[in-house]
């Protein structure tokens, strides 16, 4: 789960320092890491606070990241903490070159500003002007929609595994694209609502390569890179390129044994970019002090998207705009293979903060992104703390608890903890404070509004980042079907769009889903039409019925890839 997110000058120092022996990690990191590298500098005071947000992952026995803060035309603030390479004992510095997971898109999204300023791109125009081959979803999406996540368009990325690419295999551009060639129908009309799709900027890296010319690669160092003296980024088109000074990433599950973990996307425009704190730091500063285009091509990078209905939304091209502690805020953050990574920006503070991290830990990674801002931002006056207006906890709040399931496919579990309610979403734990009798929030980007209708039937309404909304319902397992019933769902199920099969069979008492790629994995019948899985990539399938109330196949709703329909053949 991502908020709003969501990195110098670099002396032969740091390099003699990288190659030091292990034993030497233990002495003061201020003395070995702390350097004056711009006309600023921070109090020391400050400086050991930002050390202090990072120093669990300060060791020879971890990877860890690199960590940046710009104050104006400055990066007063840029160090390593842990490992680059483990295998190799290689520290973490400035210098060290991070995988930008969907950090790339604002350069992207900042490619097609440029070129649109040129007049080589209109944003409202079809992106079938720009790419015919394109299938017609027979509804209009622009190149704005693209920009905004609002076009509808599956992401190709978490259609691969349905397609049977397991987690070991690769998910190229050229696969992301084929699967997209296949598509016949969209997630929901163009412009209905904002939905994160990785398509979206596959696309626009492909506008960008066909009406500039140039690849996406190209054009970003003529066009952004160059300008701004960021030496060390390039969109990486070329998967066997050696990298020098590349930050490898790990996972783990104990914070002590890590393991290599494996980066299996390799597309462009939804990521694909590599930089290190040093260049970011220049982006940075781009934002307030343009040297890559100008300050309308800024202004169009920030404006907010727009629904169909007229309502603004916090995505703009590639950035999430909102405002932290009364302050405008840019910023977006991104993750892979254990590469955690996260910008924000203040424009008008002209200050910036950076985190990059290749430890593995999303939620600790993201957090250090609010924590570096709280040192240096203080709230504004007019705005309210949540402290102010809270209701206190005692109120009985058993009656929220329990599973909860969207038509869209989320599903959250709410439980008491130390008289506390508490949720996981997307992997993260949370617990809840109450902001009145019924409504909860984990955080300003995270809120709960539990209801009852009039039938007795219990929903909450799930807001998370202000535009994204999921209605669910509570719901109870239910085990008492026929055996007819049962046996109504298995048979082989087809789906056109993917070429691809899986099976429902019964297999001690039990209905499974299978195919030749993966492992079997029990469903769960919620109700008739509701069947949960273990498969990430498809765990909620909607049953189709005819007339006769016979299965006749199932969609899968799964947030990001809804409406794929499977027909059942025999």
């Amino acid at each position: 789960m991502l908020a709003a997110i969501l990195e110098l000058f670099v002396t032969e120092y740091h390099i003699y320092m990288k190659r030091k022996s292990s034993h030497l990690v233990s002495l003061s990191l201020s003395a070995l890491f702390t350097i004056q590298v711009c006309s600023q500098s921070l109090p020391d005071s400050v400086i050991t606070k930002v050390d202090t947000l990072f120093n669990e992952w300060n060791n020879a026995n971890s990877p860890g990241c690199s960590v940046g803060i710009v104050l104006g035309d400055s990066l007063v603030y840029a160090k390593g903490f842990g490992m680059a390479n483990l295998e190799h004992g290689t520290r973490n510095s400035p210098r060290s070159i991070f995988y930008m997971c969907s950090v790339s898109k604002q350069f992207v999204g900042y490619s097609i500003i440029l070129l649109a300023r040129q007049k080589i791109i209109n944003l409202d125009e079809d992106i079938h002007s720009y790419l015919p081959w394109v299938p017609d979803f027979h509804k209009k999406i622009t190149v704005k929609n693209l920009l905004n996540h609002t076009s509808g368009i599956r992401d190709a990325e978490e259609m691969a595994p349905v397609s049977g690419l397991g987690d070991d295999g690769l998910i190229s551009h050229e696969l992301a694209l084929n699967i997209l060639k296949r598509q016949r129908t969209l997630n929901f009309n163009p412009g209905e609502k904002f939905s994160y799709s990785n398509s979206n900027y596959i696309l626009l890296a492909e506008i960008v390569k066909q009406v500039s010319g140039k690849t996406l690669r190209a054009f970003a160092d003529s066009a952004i890179f160059k300008p701004l003296g960021m030496t060390n980024s390039f969109f990486n088109d070329n998967n066997n390129q050696l990298i020098k000074n590349r930050a490898e990433s790990y996972s783990t599950t104990d914070n002590i044994d890590y393991q290599n973990s494996f980066k299996n996307v390799t597309t462009l425009g939804a990521g694909g970019l590599y930089c290190n704190v040093i260049d970011m730091s220049k982006w940075i500063m781009n934002f307030y002090k343009p040297k890559a285009g100008d300050s309308k091509d800024i202004e169009q990078l920030a404006m907010k998207g727009e629904l169909g209905n007229g309502k603004k939304i916090q995505y703009a091209s590639g950035i999430i705009v909102d405002e932290y502690k009364g302050s405008r805020r840019f910023s977006h953050s991104g993750g892979l293979a254990g590469y955690c990574i996260d910008v924000s920006v203040f424009p008008n503070l002209k200050i910036g903060f950076i985190v990059f991290s290749n430890q593995g830990d999303f939620f600790s990674a993201f957090n250090k992104i609010n924590q570096l801002a709280d040192l240096f931002i203080t709230r504004s006056p007019s705005v309210a703390k949540n402290s102010d207006v809270l209701f206190t906890d005692r109120q009985d709040i058993t009656r929220y608890t329990g599973d909860y399931l969207s038509d869209d496919g989320l599903q959250l579990s709410f439980r008491t903890e130390n008289d506390q309610l508490s949720t996981n979403v997307y992997g993260f734990p949370f617990r809840l404070s109450r902001t009145d009798s019924s409504s909860f929030f984990a955080d300003p980007d995270l809120k709960f509004s539990f209801q009852t209708d009039s039938r007795g039937n219990k929903f909450v309404l799930a807001t998370f980042f202000k535009d994204e909304n999921h209605l669910l319902k509570k719901y109870n397992i239910d085990s008492a079907y026929s055996i007819k019933e049962i046996h109504d769902y298995i048979g082989t199920y087809y789906c056109p769009e993917l070429n691809c099969s899986y099976e429902i069979i019964l297999k001690n008492h039990d209905l499974f889903l299978t195919s030749n790629k993966y492992n079997d994995t029990k469903l769960t019948i919620v109700d008739k039409d509701h069947l949960l899985n273990d498969y990430w990539w498809m765990r909620h399938l909607m049953v189709l019925r005819n007339k006769k109330n016979q299965v006749i196949g199932f969609e899968i709703n799964s947030e990001r890839v809804m409406h794929l329909r499977f027909d059942k053949i025999k």
